[in-house]
């Protein structure tokens, strides 16, 4: 089965980080739009978030990012090798 046919991956899109300016992050998606990523509180207040969330614009990683709500997401994108498939899985 191709990993794009299972309905969990469709909740999730990829998205790089372009624009980084407290309290707010821009990402541009696969598709060229431009959306604004949707913080926790948490998120708003971890120095340490924010450093990475740089790391991550300047090494221009891809990261998983929720279709409907644009909240990054901290395992989109996993390989569970328990299951022995090998295939990536998603955590919704």
């Amino acid at each position: 089965m191709l990993i794009d046919q299972k309905t969990t991956i469709k909740n999730i899109i990829a998205a790089q980080i372009v624009k980084i300016f407290y309290p707010f992050i821009i990402a541009q998606t696969e598709e060229g739009e431009y959306i604004k990523l949707n913080l926790s509180l948490d998120e708003r207040n971890d120095t340490l978030f924010w450093d990475e969330c740089k790391s991550i614009l300047k090494a221009k990683l891809w990261v998983p990012v929720g279709r409907h709500y644009h909240q990054l997401l901290d395992n989109g994108w996993y390989l569970d090798l328990d299951r022995g498939s090998g295939q990536i899985e998603s955590a919704l």
